[in-house]
């Protein structure tokens, strides 16, 4: 798998891999999702190809604290091939260049294989409440 950045000519593609890994929501337009982290630290947002064929990608960003990650995603058909892994450990050397002390990201708590995903690569939970309150509506 290639990593390189985002173009504007994947967004098709990333959307669509995003609904194929059950990542969209209807609260969250993934365009306006899109075009927020390209306003914002656009070098962070990463995609896998493979021979021409996004299928995978990983959003990241970096606020001075901490780092974020969002949005991981491998298409089904590539999964088991290490692809994920090499998305985060590329994510972790970009957040860890900016001085970034420690990753954050969210899971569902329903999604036990990616809690597993995470834990093979030394990520724990953290006792926490994450709360969030939208400030601009997609819909």
């Amino acid at each position: 798998m290639e990593i390189r950045s985002y173009r504007a000519a994947d967004e098709g593609a990333v959307i669509g891999l995003w609904e194929a890994c059950g990542l969209t929501r209807s609260w969250n337009d993934p365009r306006k999702d899109i075009a927020r982290k390209m306003a914002e630290q656009p070098e962070l947002f990463l995609v896998g190809t493979v021979g021409g064929d996004l299928v995978a990608t990983a959003m990241a960003g970096y606020d001075g604290h901490r780092g974020w990650v969002y949005y991981l995603a491998v298409a089904p058909g590539h999964r088991r091939k290490a692809f994920g892994r090499a998305l985060m450990h590329e994510v972790e050397r970009l957040l860890l260049a900016r001085g970034c002390p420690k990753v954050n990201l969210q899971v569902r708590t329903d999604n036990a294989e990616v809690l597993e995903f995470y834990r093979k690569l030394g990520y724990a939970v953290d006792e926490r409440v994450s709360l969030g309150r939208r400030l601009i509506p997609d819909q």
